[in-house]
């Protein structure tokens, strides 16, 4: 558990109830600046929906979401994003039929909240877009049509774009689904490099070889509560865990 003066996001009795049925029902937890977090747990376990509700694309049925000591249970997602929360989705995303180089500059120019956006790129824009692209090894292919590259240049321009303005907290929906063993490492050193610029991550993910080497701390998730937080390794201990999740995830942990 974190402590209060080094917490970035805060949820307080956080719940989403679509009429009998509890979503997320009653989640308390604190993140830190910094934390690399990690959140596991069965399909259906609200994970998502969670995410959904922090990032302000679900509204809360009840208790209060907090961002660097602010609530913002009732804020756009493109505010949070304005304001320093990034969140990548399940489904690779871009824009397909424009180029990579294209796409990052979309992020560049309209993902600050305080450009004016004209009809032609500036030199600057451009600067920053190839410094970007560089960075994560996707210079070679930034004339190339996003609807033509792979999976894993799909998801590190993915990730290129939500991270371009230095977000204060990186929320990934399931980063490492779809890749291959050796993919999954490429990406883990990806999010090594952001941890060790102090980033602050919070992930889903099922692929406990990524999970557990990533995260600095484990949340597991059953119908809608938190049944564990604490340290990776402690997840294969706990009784509970093993009883509504840990075959899954050991099955995945396995495959990866």
């Amino acid at each position: 558990m974190t402590s209060a003066a080094a917490t970035l996001l805060e949820c307080r009795n956080v719940s989403k109830h679509y009429g009998a049925l509890a979503a997320v029902d009653g989640v308390d937890l604190r993140i830190g600046a910094g934390e690399a977090v990690g959140i596991g747990g069965p399909n259906g376990a609200g994970k998502t929906t969670f995410f959904d509700l922090i990032s302000g694309l679900t509204a809360v049925s009840g208790g209060q979401v907090l961002f660097d000591g602010h609530s913002i249970s009732v804020t756009a997602p493109h505010k949070l994003f304005h304001d320093g929360m990034a969140r990548t989705f399940q489904i690779t995303s871009g824009f397909g039929s424009l180029t990579v180089l294209e796409n990052m500059l979309t992020s560049v120019v309209y993902g600050s909240g305080r450009e004016t956006a004209g009809l032609l790129f500036k030199k600057r824009h451009l600067d920053v877009a190839m410094d970007t692209l560089e960075t994560y090894g996707l210079s070679a292919i930034a004339g190339q049509l996003v609807s033509d590259i792979t999976v894993l240049d799909r998801k590190k321009l993915m990730v290129a774009s939500a991270v371009v303005h230095k977000p204060k907290i990186f929320l990934l929906d399931e980063p490492v689904g779809g890749l291959m063993p050796a993919e999954i490492d490429e990406f883990i050193a990806l999010m090594q490099r952001l941890k060790d610029q102090g980033m602050t991550i919070v992930f889903i993910e099922h692929v406990m070889r990524f999970l557990t080497t990533v995260a600095d701390r484990a949340v597991i998730m059953h119908q809608g509560k938190l049944i564990y937080d604490g340290q990776p390794a402690g997840i294969a201990k706990d009784e509970l865990v093993k009883s509504v999740y840990l075959g899954s995830a050991a099955e995945s942990m396995g495959a990866a």
